[in-house]
């Protein structure tokens, strides 16, 4: 009676608030490797990463806390990206206007590797707390019939950079921040809660780790749902597939409605038709990629099947 988001997931946790129109939107976010690579932007892409959890769920951002878990902060390495972290912080919370209410820190998280005291990645963790106005407008991750167009809202950038598939796919640590512009974030934020309040679209799910195909295939996990899609060939295919550039979000919208809603959106903002959703099939550039039911026993599974091997 309380969480509304345990069948219906959706970016960011829904709380009742019984006897009222209105929901709580809750969610936490960090990146480390991203913090890691540039403290400044790595901590403002934790905040806006929220606040998009919380804006593709219907809500609107309110105020954030934090727990900021760093290594030794007399190492001046160490205090340098603590120091950044909080720069980056009150960079992105002024300009999504989410006050921090409280948090706490947390200094000497650090483990003995060959005889040398060597720091976590520093994790500057943000809470955000979300109202959503009306709960007609609590909007859901997951596709929702077959034949849905799927579009990307959002630039696209030919970049894999901190991403999880260069980290472990191809087993590269040290790499920059992936892109990310906070004025094209505060962009799609506003068009995206405009798609949900007009009722435009049928589900929202942001791009972040693990990049456009995991987004997808979280989406399609749901309801055992697929997808058929193309990439685009001006971009390194991995790239596009796997790279977590920010400020993007992928929609789901009645394929009748087409021609409306490329209207809608205009010269306002970058957007992509992908394709469609399927029965189950995962299918990238006609070349099929088994179904939804197997690749989601992968997603489910994979911390049993790690402790498993």
């Amino acid at each position: 009676t309380v969480n509304m988001s345990t069948n219906s997931p959706s970016d960011a946790a829904i709380v009742n608030l019984k006897n009222t129109n209105k929901a709580l939107a809750l969610t936490v976010d960090c990146n480390a490797r991203y913090v890691n690579a540039d403290p400044q932007i790595g901590c403002a892409i934790a905040v806006s990463e929220a606040a998009r959890n919380i804006i593709c769920s219907g809500g609107e951002p309110l105020a954030i806390t934090n727990c900021l878990n760093f290594g030794n902060p007399y190492d001046p390495e160490v205090y340098w990206q603590f120091v950044n972290s909080i720069k980056g912080m009150k960079m992105a919370c002024e300009a999504l206007n989410t006050p921090v209410t409280g948090g706490n820190v947390s200094f000497y998280n650090q483990t003995m590797l060959k005889n040398q005291a060597t720091p976590c990645f520093p994790t500057p963790t943000i809470g955000m707390i979300g109202i959503v106005e009306e709960k007609k407008n609590i909007m859901t991750l997951g596709f929702k019939a077959k034949g849905d167009s799927i579009y990307l809202i959002g630039k696209c950038h030919d970049d894999i950079s901190s991403s999880e598939y260069l980290a472990n796919c191809l087993n590269i640590s040290e790499s920059p921040v992936p892109f990310f512009d906070l004025n094209e974030e505060i962009n799609l934020q506003k068009i995206i809660l405009d798609l949900i309040k007009s009722g435009k679209i049928k589900s929202a799910h942001d791009v972040s780790d693990g990049g456009l195909y995991t987004c997808l295939v979280e989406s399609g996990v749901v309801s055992n749902l697929g997808f058929d899609i193309l990439t685009n060939h001006d971009f390194r295919q991995d790239a596009y597939l796997f790279g977590e550039s920010q400020s993007r979000v992928v929609v789901t919208i009645d394929s009748n409605h087409r021609k409306e809603f490329e209207r809608y959106l205009g010269a306002k903002i970058d957007f992509t038709f992908l394709g469609e959703v399927t029965e189950g099939k995962i299918v990238i550039d006609d070349l099929e990629f088994g179904s939804i039911e197997s690749i989601k026993d992968d997603y489910l599974s994979s911390i049993e099947n790690i402790l498993q091997s």
